[in-house]
């Protein structure tokens, strides 16, 4: 199983090789990895930022505990949850199912009103907890497509949201800084790549009931 390989080969990579960059061939691979995601209802409730601007990831960095990673790898990589799924959210998703599979739009109703019943119960915290769970599936493909590609990547909790989403304008447009990785190619001086993975015994980490 060659995906065993590529996550063995993969870590946390904490420091990268300015120098080097992601062809936008690869670049494109791992957008179409993420893009196909699974999602909750299939609605895809966010929204990733491609940061190569180096300006806007030099005031992003403060914002990210001064980590090196921010400005120094090939790409910053944001995911932004919605921070609100209203009706029009779920009819434009409809609309797109009904065109892409050549449905009846009419034939989708009684599973859009069902979505925005369930949907719209949610209080705006927990929407916005749903929302952001979504963004973590779409950043495990990230992840997973650049191992096979071997580009290195760090996914990273280590920031300030509200800073990023002030930088970046996201508050207006509905949006939420969830969770960022940065993607490139490893440093030699990196000592990190070389330390052996830390992982609980799988007979530990599993129960089988």
């Amino acid at each position: 199983m060659q995906l065993l390989e590529n996550l063995k080969w993969r870590y946390a990579t904490k420091k990268f090789d300015s120098n080097r960059k992601v062809s936008d061939t690869d670049l494109q691979k791992i957008k179409e990895a993420v893009s196909l995601s699974a999602s909750s209802y299939g609605l895809q409730a966010y929204k990733v930022l491609i940061i190569e601007n180096d300006e806007i990831r030099k005031q992003l960095q403060p914002a990210s505990w001064g980590q090196s990673q921010i400005v120094d790898a090939s790409q910053l990589i944001v995911f932004c949850n919605y921070t609100e799924v209203g009706p029009n959210v779920i009819d434009e998703y409809l609309t797109l199912k009904a065109d892409t599979q050549n449905l009846n739009i009419d034939d989708l109703k009684g599973y859009g009103d069902f979505m925005k019943s369930k949907i719209g119960s949610l209080s705006p915290e927990a929407m916005k907890t749903w929302t952001a769970k979504q963004t973590y599936i779409g950043l495990g493909n990230l992840l997973a497509a650049c191992a096979e590609l071997k580009i290195d990547a760090c996914p990273m909790e280590g920031f300030e949201a509200d800073q990023y989403d002030q930088i970046l304008g996201l508050t207006e447009k509905g949006l939420s800084t969830s969770v960022i990785a940065t993607i490139g190619y490893r440093s030699e001086e990196d000592v990190t790549q070389n330390s052996k993975k830390v992982r609980k015994p799988i007979d530990e980490l599993f129960d089988i009931i």
